[in-house]
């Protein structure tokens, strides 16, 4: 497992990938996935760009490091990502055998590790996900938080 500052480095290079988000208008959430103390897959959100409900920043950082390591299976990664994973993107960390995850703020709307479900730790799959949360917990809430923010005042001022 990484060192506390490990952590706090790949998860700083998973806010940058949600500053890439927040800049093209999306919900800034990054991801970055690490193998052997390097990044090998980067992701932010993209399902407003891409028109296509799947491309969170979990799945285009997962698909990222498959295609990297050409394998489908991600044994002996871990997933960074600035909020907790919902379902669709803890089935796809479960699905490549992803066995760290790490995230740095919580979704009381959709988290499946712990908010709402807790995929990772349910016996009824064949894989465990071991998860380390609020790594950069303040930086990660206070982006979020800020993008919803001005987000609503846009659509308030939009209305006038």
């Amino acid at each position: 497992m990484a060192t506390v500052a490990q952590d706090q480095l790949f998860m700083q290079a998973a806010l940058d990938e949600a500053v890439i988000a927040e800049g093209l208008a999306e919900v800034p959430i990054g991801a970055v996935v690490v193998f052997d103390g390097e990044i090998i897959g980067r992701g932010h959100n993209l399902r407003e760009t891409s028109n296509d409900p799947t491309t969170h920043a979990e799945i285009v950082a997962i698909k990222q490091a498959a295609k990297h390591i050409d394998s489908w299976r991600l044994l002996d990664c871990t997933l960074y990502v600035t909020l907790e994973p919902c379902v669709m993107c803890m089935g796809a960390i479960i699905l490549s055998r992803i066995p760290h995850l790490v995230f740095g703020c919580r979704d009381p709307k959709v988290g499946a590790v712990g908010s709402i479900y807790n995929f990772a730790t349910d016996e009824r799959f064949n894989h465990k996900v071991e998860v380390r949360e609020g790594v950069l917990q303040e930086e990660c809430s206070t982006q979020l938080s800020n993008f919803f923010r001005q987000l609503r005042a846009r659509k308030k001022q939009q209305k006038k």
